[in-house]
């Protein structure tokens, strides 16, 4: 019998443009930066020690899984890093240290490995962390309880919070502009609004994540609340606030667009942007939870295979 090779290849998309996964994931650290060094100044050593811890365990999960899978060390690439570093950012700097490890165990091992490694996973792996945390801890998540001990020049309420539970007049003395330079309370690298923009220009621009969704799930954000605004201006609040508080920028730069769980055809791309503006929307003003965009990402992660089936029709004509 002869002694042939396999000739084995991975699922499609085949076309390759010469990217690492390494890059990507190291340009996106790149990205993330200016976000998570504000919230390292603004919350202090704690901050600081939920980033590390978070990363490094993250690290340390992807090491071992592969060690125990006996399949190739994979941490070089970055992602694992990566993976530590978003979920970090969506936390609040009071965390405790045994749920932060929990989270990168859910979001590498749960959200990551069991689907084969990167490329594989259809849900973000940081989002779906989160979602298991909130659900399971709630009490670690409200922020206004969580960062009591802190002492700001700024009104201490988290936006979505007031807006949730005492009203749209609340949050009338949130300024758009004081958002979007981080005066509000919120995860580590999730306040600084112009660090995010800064950071997701920069992701657009070097190619790393698509523009159409980013755009589109913004816009999906701005036209709902607006509508919601319209329909009754004394108990919704409008576009601004729910553009610059919460996971709303983070999201749209460095949760939606990740590549195994979002689409890659532009209507599909277009569609799954602006069904996760909407149900973010719509979970802050009608669901129970205060900010909606962990379990909006979750949702549009889930129908991203259907999404990707319409794709346009093919040149030539059938004989």
């Amino acid at each position: 019998m002869s002694n042939q090779r396999k000739f084995t290849v991975s699922h499609a998309p085949f076309w390759h443009n010469g990217s690492k996964i390494s890059e990507r994931s190291y340009h996106t650290i790149f990205a993330a930066l200016p976000a998570v060094l504000f919230g390292v100044f603004q919350y202090g050593a704690p901050a600081l020690a939920v980033v590390a811890l978070s990363m490094g365990s993250a690290i340390f999960w992807e090491l071992a899984f592969t060690r125990l899978a006996r399949r190739p060390d994979t941490i070089g690439d970055g992602n694992a890093a990566l993976i530590g570093l978003i979920f970090a950012m969506l936390l609040p700097a009071a965390t405790p240290w045994w749920v932060v490890i929990t989270g990168t165990f859910f979001a590498v091992i749960i959200g990551k490995q069991i689907y084969g490694g990167i490329g594989g996973n259809p849900f973000n792996p940081a989002v779906l962390a989160m979602a298991i945390l909130m659900i399971s801890w709630k009490r670690y998540f409200d922020f206004d309880t969580a960062l009591v001990a802190y002492d700001f020049n700024f009104d201490m309420r988290y936006p979505l919070a007031a807006l949730k539970f005492f009203g749209v007049s609340s949050v009338w003395s949130f300024n758009a502009a004081d958002l979007l330079m981080g005066k509000q309370i919120g995860g580590i690298g999730s306040t600084f609004g112009l660090g995010l923009i800064l950071g997701g220009i920069y992701l657009m621009i070097r190619g790393f994540i698509r523009w159409e969704i980013v755009i589109s799930f913004i816009v999906g954000v701005l036209l709902t609340s607006l509508i919601f605004q319209q329909a009754a201006p004394d108990t919704y609040a409008g576009p601004a606030i729910h553009l610059f508080s919460g996971y709303t920028l983070i999201a749209a730069f460095f949760l939606v667009p990740e590549d195994s769980s979002s689409p890659v055809n532009f209507v599909p791309m277009i569609i799954y942007g602006l069904a996760g503006g909407l149900m973010t929307v719509l979970i802050r003003n009608q669901g129970a939870y205060v900010d909606g965009v962990i379990f909006a990402v979750l949702i549009i992660n889930l129908i991203n295979p259907l999404l990707d089936k319409i794709r346009p029709k093919a040149l030539g004509r059938v004989g």
